[in-house]
């Protein structure tokens, strides 16, 4: 029984940690933020996936809205 209660805390701690990553990782699907959390390691280990994400978001910044048929003229 000794034992057995410290391997059940260590367990439930691990379980916590765990569904706490979980609960990240979806918010940073679900807001778009994961690139920019693992930029420096795509730069550092996979340099091929980081160049195209850079120019992605560089041209996603440049896009300008256009106006729709009935929207007034902009000055």
């Amino acid at each position: 029984m000794d034992v057995v209660v410290p391997l059940l805390v260590i367990l439930a701690g691990f379980g916590a940690i765990m569904a706490g990553l979980a609960w990240i990782a979806s918010r940073a699907r679900r807001k778009g933020v994961g690139g920019s959390v693992l930029g420096a390691v795509d730069e550092t280990f996979h340099p091929a996936a980081y160049q195209p994400r850079i120019e992605i978001a560089q041209q996603a910044d440049r896009k300008v809205a256009i106006p729709s048929a009935g929207d007034p003229a902009m000055p």
